[in-house]
């Protein structure tokens, strides 16, 4: 947040800077230059003494030559000379009345003149302005700064509530992070959360959709095949000795399928209280090297593991038994006869590492990471068993325990998977069970 709190601290501090300097470059303004209302009252004032001096040193004609050549002037002032006072008028001494009239009384001889200067004076409003406006500059600015301010802070906070309700209503393909107009603080960074947890969402609502999609068909096709029988045996009882054979590979078909996807959601679900073994996953390997060099006899293909001879680790034996099994045999699965699968194995910091490279057709590198996706298969998985879920399975396995499962070209042109396991899962409950292998 410290991006963020140094932007609002500048707008602030600049804003508050800019207001203190426009406050004393207009008091100094000013200062500097006279009220044009004062101004103008000054000169009125002046004209107003002069006249009484005129009056007093030479006479009334030069007094009212000059108060007719002062209303004359572009700003006129009007003066009045009034006769046929007393002396005792002259001791009431000058003054101002109340609505801006100003007077001069000018003793004469044995006549006492009054000279009247006829001036508005300003209004509340001409007369207030002046000093409230360093005031209403100051608040202005504030204003405008306060405006600039709050609309930063609204404009991505409303995005991101758009989002928000966007995503509550199902609309996972929504972005805020284009919108934050080149933003590099910590909203930015929010924004870009956002964006990845609704791809996120997205991602998993398609697997999701997938997903049923996918299970549906691998389970019309044995239960289509179960009816078909069964309409068979309906209009031939006689074969029921041969159809019970293939109905009973069918149920075993549904069973085992059934089996992968509730092995599936289990990984996917959450993984916290899962059972934790100490014991040697090597012993786990070679143990499914021998099951599987066995099974490849009858085809010709060679199994061998080479590398590490022990790594004891905290782990759920049964998910890396099937991790390992599921990728051991994949590879002798898609191997073709005569073929060899090497499986290498070597401790990197302290998590055990282990590749397994067969001499199949391998699979283009577009689909290298899809083929860890739930009944993704092959293009000759259609002529093998299988429900495309080994990998899938295996990922989330290893994942579940801290590790990572990536998929590569091998140089020989088939496939190599590597599987990389901590010594200490990071994600299980530490304990130790009797090692339980599921059927």
């Amino acid at each position: 947040m410290r991006r963020l709190f140094w932007k609002f601290f500048s707008i602030i501090w600049l804003t508050l800077a800019a207001s203190i300097l426009g406050l004393f470059l207009i008091s100094r303004l000013l200062d500097a230059l006279p009220f044009s209302q004062d101004l103008l009252r000054q000169q009125h004032v002046i004209a107003l003494d002069v006249t009484a001096r005129l009056l007093e040193q030479e006479g009334m004609a030069a007094a009212k030559a000059y108060a007719r050549a002062a209303a004359a002037v572009a700003q006129p002032v009007e003066l009045s000379i009034s006769e046929s006072r007393t002396p005792a008028d002259c001791a009431q001494g000058n003054g101002t009345q109340g609505n801006g009239t100003h007077m001069r009384n000018v003793l004469v001889g044995e006549t006492c003149h009054r000279v009247t200067l006829m001036a508005q004076d300003p209004g509340v409003f001409e007369g207030t302005w002046p000093k409230l406006l360093p005031w209403a500059s100051a608040l202005i600015a504030s204003a405008v700064a306060a405006f600039a301010l709050a609309r930063y802070l609204i404009r991505p906070v409303a995005h991101l509530r758009h989002g928000l309700s966007a995503l509550a209503h199902g609309q996972f393909d929504v972005r805020i992070g284009d919108k934050m107009a080149g933003r590099k603080d910590e909203v930015a960074a929010l924004a870009h959360d956002f964006d990845v947890s609704a791809a996120r969402l997205q991602a998993l609502q398609e697997v999701q959709q997938r997903l049923f999609h996918d299970v549906s068909h691998e389970l019309r096709s044995p239960l289509s095949r179960l009816q078909a029988a069964i309409g068979v045996l309906r209009q031939n009882p006689a074969r029921l000795e041969t159809l019970l054979g293939r109905m009973d590979r069918e149920i075993e078909r549904i069973d085992g399928l059934v089996g992968e996807i509730l092995t599936l959601a289990r990984l996917s679900g959450r993984a916290d209280n899962a059972v934790v073994q100490t014991l040697d996953v090597i012993d786990l390997v070679n143990e499914i090297v021998d099951d599987a060099s066995f099974e490849g006899q009858t085809r010709g293909i060679s199994v061998s593991h080479e590398g590490a001879a022990t790594f004891v680790a905290d782990v759920d034996g049964e998910l890396i038994y099937r991790a390992f099994e599921n990728v051991i045999r994949n590879a002798l699965k898609h191997s073709p006869d005569n073929a060899h699968v090497l499986i290498r194995s070597r401790i990197v910091d302290d998590a055990l590492r282990v590749t397994v490279t067969d001499e199949g057709s391998g699979v283009p590198a577009t689909d290298l990471e899809r083929i860890f996706q739930p009944f993704l298969r092959g293009s000759e998985a259609a002529a093998r068993s299988g429900y495309g879920l080994g990998l899938a399975i295996t990922k989330r396995a290893i994942e579940t325990h801290g590790g990572r499962v990536t998929a590569s070209l091998a140089g020989s042109g088939g496939l190599e998977v590597a599987l990389e396991v901590p010594r200490m899962s990071r994600r299980t409950t530490k304990g130790v069970f009797p090692l339980r292998i599921m059927e």
